[in-house]
């Protein structure tokens, strides 16, 4: 059943982090296209929503390769003790 959450966890971060990426591409165009806007509005919101987007993605894949990282290591655990 915890696997069941896991890879679910898996799907849903791989989901948020695509959505992110929309969200920055379509800030990006409507700051392009806003009566204020220009290029340099543009630009800005792209290197801040990328930013954005790879810190909050890195964090979340980060939070998963420790829960695999520490799975790993206590079935490696395991396996030495029942030698």
């Amino acid at each position: 059943m915890r696997d069941l959450f896991i890879g679910l966890f898996e799907k849903f971060v791989g989901g948020f982090v695509l959505l992110l990426w929309l969200g920055v591409l379509v800030g990006t165009v409507a700051a392009f296209l806003s009566p204020n806007g220009g290029v340099i509005p543009a630009v800005l919101t792209l290197l801040a929503g990328t930013t954005y987007a790879v810190l909050m993605g890195g964090m979340m894949y980060l939070f998963l390769g420790v829960y695999h990282n520490t799975k790993r290591t206590a079935e490696a655990i395991e396996e030495l003790a029942k030698r």
